[in-house]
């Protein structure tokens, strides 16, 4: 049978009968024979209200400090899950970035993944217990914890995927698939069977809120199949693949939207070389991904 990683976001994992509830569908999968490993966000809006916490006390608190108080909230999700699936019987255990390790660079609140040893991992799975990970954070070079930014789960199962050459990466989340719009926006949209690897890159860079960026990146570039899926409702959901004649024959695949990107206009810089490095060289050591650059010609010519 395969091996299939999965990852639940906050609002499937958001409540102690949510984690009854995705305990439920990890121990159908293994019953079927399956091998699984889980990967968990913080549940519901504990990551804000951490957030919240910290702001209280400081309006600017220390990166490293804030990751570290951030993180707890996936170890809470990840052991209780582990905790459920246990009590039905299927052996489990939780893991942490640090445990693993998940290392990262040291940039705090926007760490890149860099590697991942999990052995133990693979030991586990060919033993019959079920691993459940915490999402969204990483170990530094210093041993710090950091964290991969807000929707960094998605990116952290895909690596995991990858790591232990996982037949598929199901991302299970509120939502049953990717589809054509935001049905929140037009009522008529309808959800995707399929999609190519470049067009959900094209969609989560416009603002589609499906999958983190990322993690779409990091599935493409090592050929992990995804397949976007709901925790609430069975269904086929949609598939995210390697582009064929099937996927490439609608023209429009989807339309998506971005209500949090900003536009910065800079004027009056001279035309020579290696000013657009001076410029950029800044934002890039602060991990800022800057979606697109528009050169236009001086006005006097």
């Amino acid at each position: 049978m395969a091996l299939i990683v999965q990852k639940y976001g906050g609002t499937s994992v958001g409540s102690v009968a949510r984690i009854h509830a995705v305990a439920e569908q990890v121990a159908s999968l293994r019953a079927q024979g399956h091998q699984v490993a889980v990967v968990v966000s913080a549940m519901g809006d504990s990551t804000d209200r951490l957030l919240d916490l910290a702001r209280q006390l400081s309006p600017t608190p220390a990166s490293r400090e804030l990751d570290a108080l951030l993180a707890t909230g996936e170890m809470v999700s990840c052991a209780l899950l582990a905790m459920a699936l246990c009590d039905r019987g299927w052996p489990a255990k939780s893991y942490n970035a640090l445990q693993l390790p998940l290392t990262t660079s040291g940039v705090h609140g926007r760490a890149r993944i860099e590697g991942i040893e999990c052995a133990g991992l693979r030991a586990d799975c060919s033993a019959g217990v079920i691993p459940v990970f915490t999402g969204f954070q990483g170990r530094g070079p210093d041993g710090s914890v950091t964290t991969i930014g807000r929707g960094g789960s998605d990116t952290s199962a895909v690596a995991l995927a990858v790591a232990l050459q996982a037949e598929e990466c199901q991302i299970l989340t509120d939502v049953d698939g990717v589809y054509t719009a935001d049905p929140r926006v037009v009522p008529d949209a309808r959800r995707l069977d399929r999609i190519s690897f470049e067009e959900m890159l094209e969609m989560a860079g416009q603002g589609s809120r499906v999958l983190h960026l990322r993690s779409v990146e990091f599935a493409a570039r090592y050929g992990v199949r995804l397949r976007v899926l709901s925790s609430f409702r069975p269904g086929p959901g949609t598939l995210i693949c390697e582009e064929d004649t099937q996927v490439e024959a609608p023209v429009v695949a989807g339309i998506a939207f971005n209500r949090d990107e900003a536009e910065i206009t800079v004027s009056g810089l001279p035309d020579r070389p290696g000013v657009a490095h001076a410029l950029l060289e800044p934002v890039a050591a602060e991990s800022i991904e800057v979606d697109m650059i528009v050169v236009n010609a001086p006005r006097e010519g």
